[in-house]
């Protein structure tokens, strides 16, 4: 029997089980810590990664779940499996078994939950996935979300099952991705959102879980893990791809190019004017104002496709690229500067050509 109404009608209060690891999970961890009481649940018990070397230091560093549980005194448990193959993970599991819980809340934790630790608490595992479900199921929805140009994404409370993000949906609510949003913006976003979904549904579990919506599998896009290279641009992609790829990959790893054989960072840019196309090389600095520094880049995909109609013998819009206006970028060695003071100094100039490796 799944629990009552809203909780506070029973007398128990629910055992909960919180799994996560950075700052998108420890932001729902503080509104559920704040909210005990009006849900009337008990946290008992706070699994996170094990510390990891961090800084240049390279000192321990506790997750940041793992600060916000010591702050309010609940127990931390740092296990590194919970496979049933090793005596390291069975202890794991039979230390989850004590805590008697009754949900697990999942948020960014970061470690496989075999079938015997879903159903271990008595009314299972819930994630909470920075993703209109099933759009994109994976390790970086949000990054994913923005790169391939999503208008909208959102917060999905799923049951947990054996899948990678293939459970059922409980509860789901959409933001929308402005056009100035990078993936530091939205990730704090959707961790605010977060934290309000997984609230919302403990108000009324039975409700939500009697309520659940199976996923189309057909609309499922996995969402990889990012790897550095992939900040390496390409500047034959069209200013729209370009200027995706530098929001979609802020903070971490971030957008790169090299000129005269230096990686020079790419901080931020402005929103693609359609109007502004050129005939440079793609890669060309074609101006370094004080608003922003001009560059080539390839076709836009709806410049293509308005080419191709037109007829062979109109050249006057051949062959016209897109551009990217650059607001802030960082040379090797050197702190962030905005286009007005690349302006004022002698490091980039009209005609110079970024390239996309350091031969």
């Amino acid at each position: 029997m799944l629990p009552t109404t809203n909780n506070r009608s029973s007398n128990r209060r629910l055992r909960v089980v919180f799994a996560g690891t950075p700052e998108f999970a420890a932001v729902s961890l503080k509104a559920l810590i704040n909210q005990q009481e009006a849900l009337n649940i008990d946290i008992v018990a706070v699994y996170t990664q094990p510390d990891r070397k961090a800084g240049r230091g390279q000192k321990l560093s506790a997750s940041a779940v793992k600060q916000v549980a010591l702050a309010h005194d609940i127990a931390v448990e740092q296990p590194l499996t919970f496979k049933k193959s090793s005596s390291e993970g069975m202890a794991a599991r039979q230390t989850l078994r004590s805590y008697q819980p009754d949900v697990m809340i999942v948020a960014a934790y970061g470690l496989i939950l075999p079938i015997g630790v879903l159903t271990t608490p008595t009314y299972g595992c819930l994630n909470i996935h920075a993703s209109l479900l099933p759009r994109w199921r994976g390790a970086a929805p949000i990054h994913r979300a923005l790169l391939a140009g999503d208008s909208e994404t959102g917060i999905t409370i799923m049951q947990m099952d054996k899948g990678l993000d293939t459970g059922d949906m409980l509860y789901k609510v959409s933001a929308p991705i402005e056009a100035n949003d990078t993936a530091a913006s939205l990730h704090d976003k959707m961790a605010e959102l977060g934290a309000t979904a997984i609230v919302t549904v403990l108000k009324d579990l039975a409700h939500y879980q009697a309520q659940a919506v199976p996923q189309d599998d057909s609309q499922a896009n996995y969402a990889e893990k990012l790897v550095k290279t992939e900040g390496e641009i390409d500047w034959t992609q069209s200013a729209t791809e370009i200027e995706r790829q530098i929001r979609g990959l802020t903070p971490w790893p971030g957008a790169y190019t090299f000129l005269a054989g230096q990686r020079v960072k790419i901080l931020a840019s402005l929103p693609v004017n359609p109007s502004q196309q050129t005939n440079q090389p793609a890669g060309t600095v074609i101006s370094v104002g004080r608003k922003a520094i001009l560059v080539a880049c390839g076709k836009d995909a709806d410049t293509k496709q308005a080419d191709t109609k037109l007829d062979s013998k109109v050249e006057s819009l051949e062959p016209s690229a897109s551009t990217l206006a650059i607001t802030e970028l960082q040379f090797a060695g050197g702190k962030p500067m905005t286009a007005e003071q690349i302006c004022h100094g002698n490091q980039l100039n009209d005609g110079d050509q970024f390239t996309t490796d350091s031969k």
